[in-house]
């Protein structure tokens, strides 16, 4: 019998820490595929700092490092400047990149840093226990706003939308978002990212993949309706689709 799928050789067999329903395992699958199909697996370097992403070191079978909270696109320059033919990919979390690490990131990407982003976006703060994080919605329930995020009366202000933000940036060069709720939009997340790691391997500056993923557990809800509410209630907040490319164009005057 044919085997037609198996685990990528950059994916650890072994047993998810991650909760039910969460989005992150989908989205190191679409990574390690990648870094298979792409011949990086032994230059593929994974920077993935405190939050959910610090686990990300059990999956990926490649070489990890694990800055400090927030400090993520400073270890990438680093060891991309020091070893230019490597893939380096900051893995981060809405918490860590738009909040502690936000100072680090913008500049990174001002400066033209030749690393791919992968930004994992649930809209709150995962591992620490649900708190309200840059990227949560108007609205919606964490424990640092039980009532909900209120922009106006409680002065919680509103979510950051991260790829807009970067993408007025001369140094950004590929700027996308996708989602991992259902198989569709994680074939075109592929394609996604596909694109900005075969970009940052050509020598061209910033790279960024937005990924719009699930968090049942600290939204409150059964796996298949956090798929749905991230649909519903996400995805109008933040579009999908690229919202930046200009690979192979010179920079802005």
């Amino acid at each position: 019998m044919k085997k037609l799928r198996g685990y990528p050789d950059s994916l650890y067999p072994t047993q998810t820490k991650y909760c039910a329903g969460c989005g992150h395992g989908i989205i190191h699958r679409i990574i390690t595929e990648l870094i298979d199909e792409l011949g990086l697996r032994e230059r593929a370097v994974i920077t993935n700092p405190v939050g959910c992403a610090i686990w990300a070191d059990l999956y990926f079978d490649c070489d990890t490092v694990q800055p400090a909270h927030g400090r993520t696109p400073a270890a990438a320059t680093g060891i991309k400047r020091v070893l230019p033919d490597h893939c380096v990919i900051c893995y981060q979390g809405d918490g860590d990149m738009a909040a502690i690490g936000t100072a680090e990131m913008i500049h990174a990407a001002n400066r033209a840093e030749k690393f791919t982003t992968i930004f994992v976006n649930n809209a709150i703060y995962g591992m620490t226990g649900g708190q309200m994080a840059p990227t949560t919605l108007v609205g919606q329930k964490a424990a640092t706003a039980p009532w909900g995020r209120d922009p106006d009366g409680a002065g919680m202000g509103y979510p950051i939308r991260v790829c807009e933000l970067l993408a007025t940036l001369e140094g950004t060069r590929y700027i996308a978002r996708g989602a991992v709720n259902n198989a569709a939009n994680a074939r075109k997340t592929k394609g996604f990212i596909r694109r900005a790691l075969e970009a940052q391997m050509a020598g061209q500056g910033f790279t960024m993949v937005e990924v719009l993923s699930q968090c049942p557990t600290n939204w409150g809800m059964e796996p298949g309706a956090a798929a749905d509410w991230l649909e519903q209630e996400m995805i109008p907040v933040f579009p999908l689709g690229v919202i930046k490319d200009r690979l192979g164009q010179p920079p802005a005057a």
